[in-house]
């Protein structure tokens, strides 16, 4: 992989820095930083979804480090100038575990000085890794912001389960143990219009090509795969969905729930914005976008890809049971997009984080006017509520 090219190409304001950090958990991680001409800053660790970068915490970083922080936001393991970990799709599995994305953090921290941050926020894929963050090491990471996927508590164990004849299911607290069922995948796809689940289809072999050298070329796939899940899609409007069923889940949008035939290149493909939908939009001009197309372009997405791979595969999620009945106790809250279906896709847990997965969870924010891409789609409200939580 090459760094030759200017990371950001130019389009990354005056006082955001990128640099690299060697021997962080194997890796030699890329990231943007702002605020570090100031020693003795607290810090805040940013962690970026899919498919994303450092990049995508661009235009929040300086209203957080105008307050008073060091802002560090990396290239997580598996995506843009992060090196270290192996996108071959037969390779071991192990390091792209979501505990080991801990460790990264972790490692980050602990390699630029820091015994503890005073937030870690994570958005869609990165929300999840906050999650975890905090609840395996509250000593370091104090306060978390979880982003466009609410955190429903760790998987749960049988319980009182020594006297019954056969050993009970119970209710699924997470995505993974809610669709292992083979009846459940059999049952999207044997709908009237025959569907499979988004997660499950990024675990596939053929992801990786199918993006990487779609037909559209890599930016006009992600132009249309961001419009798609942007509030500029005037048909994102999500709602709570009443259970995990086929019949409910199919009620959700095509890069959720997909068409069973279809790719997820050839799924966003229709939806792609006109000529002057680009041109007019703000939150995501082409400049920027050629950022993205540029770092996936070089790497693909397999690195990103292989986090589903671990999360639908019940051998690597079951570590995660060893936290089965713990919740956040740090400060939190959730923020997300109000035309975002990130909040519903997992039915009961925006509920569970309120209530039992977080115990002191202050404040669920809906915001007007964006979709998935919140920090991204309405900067300004994003950063005034992430520095209202920090200065609570």
């Amino acid at each position: 992989m090459t760094d030759t090219v200017a990371y950001g190409e130019g389009t990354i304001a005056a006082g955001i820095r990128s640099r690299f950090i060697s021997g962080v958990n194997g890796l030699t991680t890329h990231m943007l930083e702002a605020g570090y001409d100031t020693p003795g800053r607290p810090a805040l660790l940013l962690l970026h979804g899919f498919p994303e970068l450092a990049y995508s915490w661009r235009k929040v970083m300086l209203p957080l480090a105008e307050a008073g922080y060091h802002v560090i936001a990396p290239d997580q393991r598996g995506y843009g100038r992060t090196t270290g970990w192996t996108a071959d799709y037969d390779g071991d599995l192990i390091s792209f575990r979501l505990l080991n994305y801990v460790n990264d953090a972790l490692a980050l921290v602990n390699a630029l000085g820091y015994r503890a941050v005073d937030a870690v926020f994570g958005h869609d894929f990165g929300s999840p890794v906050a999650a975890y963050c905090a609840l395996v090491r509250p000593d370091v990471f104090r306060k978390v912001a979880l982003m466009s996927a609410p955190f429903g508590g760790p998987p749960a164990l049988p319980f009182a389960t020594a006297e019954a004849a056969t050993e009970p299911t119970g209710a699924p607290t997470q995505l993974h143990a809610a669709l292992s069922s083979t009846d459940l995948h059999d049952s999207l796809a044997a709908l009237a219009r025959p569907r499979k689940h988004y997660q499950w289809y990024y675990a596939t072999r053929d992801a990786d090509a199918d993006l990487t050298r779609c037909p559209q070329g890599m930016h006009d796939f992600l132009r249309a795969y961001y419009h798609h899940k942007s509030a500029d899609w005037a048909a994102n409007q999500p709602y709570k969905l009443a259970a995990w069923s086929a019949s409910e889940m199919e009620k959700m949008p095509t890069y959720y729930i997909m068409e069973l035939a279809q790719n997820m290149a050839e799924t966003v493909a229709p939806e792609m914005p006109s000529a002057e939908d680009i041109a007019a939009n703000t939150w995501l001009p082409d400049a920027d976008l050629a950022v993205y197309a540029g770092e996936y372009g070089r790497n693909g997405f397999q690195g990103g890809l292989q986090s589903y791979r671990c999360g639908t595969n019940k051998v690597h999620t079951a570590p995660l049971a060893l936290f089965s009945g713990r919740a956040i106790d740090v400060p939190s809250i959730f923020i997300a997009g109000k035309s975002d279906w990130g909040s519903y896709q997992k039915p009961g847990d925006f509920e569970r984080m309120q209530g039992t997965a977080c115990t002191d969870m202050r404040a669920a924010h809906l915001i007007d006017g964006a979709g998935h891409w919140v920090q991204q789609e309405q900067p300004e409200q994003t950063s005034r509520i992430l520095l209202d939580f920090l200065r609570q």
